[in-house]
């Protein structure tokens, strides 16, 4: 008997628009991709230790209870030491997506139009109700934190 597995995609629509005609729209690289690939709608020079931000060109409307949150791209960080900021998009936002970008590398570095520079993952929020207490639930780590947990 073979067995069959099915990969069971959910989908929402993430209306996009473009703000210039060079702008790039989002897209997953791969199936299965948690992050939709982001691109520079403009050529940018970032030197060691300097932070800048980057436009896109597009502006967006997450789908209702949802959140936007702007990861690195894996090879930029490990390659480049490229780090983005500021990552986190509300729903109500209509504004133009910039991502603002790090550079902690010793060497300059030509962000290019039309290049990848981050990754959009789309979630859905939790809402929580804060609830003043007097008092929490123990744990087993307690308060331990900042490598309490034998970090060397």
């Amino acid at each position: 008997m073979l067995l069959f597995l099915a990969t069971v995609y959910h989908f929402m629509h993430l209306r996009v628009k473009k703000l210039t005609p060079t702008a790039v729209l989002p897209k997953y690289a791969n199936p299965g991709d948690a992050g939709l690939d982001i691109y520079a709608d403009e050529t940018v020079v970032l030197q060691p230790h300097e932070k800048k931000t980057i436009r896109t060109g597009i502006a967006f409307a997450l789908p209702p209870n949802h959140v936007g949150l702007v990861w690195d791209k894996s090879g930029l960080a490990s390659k480049f030491h490229l780090h983005t900021f500021a990552g986190v998009i509300d729903e109500s936002y209509r504004g133009e997506l910039q991502i603002v970008i790090g550079n902690f590398g010793s060497s300059p570095y030509v962000v290019e139009k039309g290049k990848k520079i981050a990754q959009l993952l789309v979630q859905p929020i939790a809402y929580a109700r804060v609830e003043e207490v007097i008092e929490l639930d123990e744990t087993s780590r307690g308060g331990g934190g900042f490598g309490s947990t034998g970090l060397n």
